[in-house]
C-alpha cells in the first residue's frame, strides 16, 4: 500500500519536477521546470496533452465549455476587473492588471 500524498508540499531548494537542480528561495522549480513537470505529469496520468485531458472532461474552446470559466464561477480564480476577459488567480489578475491596465 502507498503512503497518501503530503497534501501541503514546500519548497526545499530542489527542483520538483526531479532535474536534481537547485531552485531560489521559496520555490518548487528551477526557471521553466514547472512546466516540463507539467508536461510529464500529464503524459503519465492523463495519456497526452492537455487538450486531449480537457476535452476528456469536457472542456473545450467555446465559452459554454470553458476551463477557465469553470474556474471563475467555482470561486477559485476571477475575472480581470477591466472586462478584458483575462481570467486567473487573485495573485496573476493582479499582475496583469499592472501589466497591461
Amino acid at each position: 500500500m502507498t503512503e497518501p500524498v503530503n497534501s501541503q508540499a514546500q519548497p526545499n531548494g530542489r527542483c520538483f519536477c526531479g532535474c536534481g537542480k537547485t531552485t531560489r528561495h521559496g520555490k518548487f522549480f528551477a526557471v521553466g521546470h514547472d512546466k516540463t513537470a507539467e508536461a510529464a505529469f500529464l503524459a503519465l496520468h492523463h495519456g497526452g496533452t492537455v487538450a486531449q485531458m480537457l476535452h476528456a472532461h469536457g472542456y473545450g474552446p467555446d465559452n459554454e465549455h470553458s476551463v477557465t470559466k469553470a474556474a471563475v464561477d467555482a470561486g477559485l480564480w476571477q475575472n480581470c476587473p477591466r472586462g478584458c476577459g483575462y481570467r486567473g488567480a487573485r495573485e496573476s489578475i493582479n499582475k496583469h492588471v499592472d501589466r497591461y491596465h
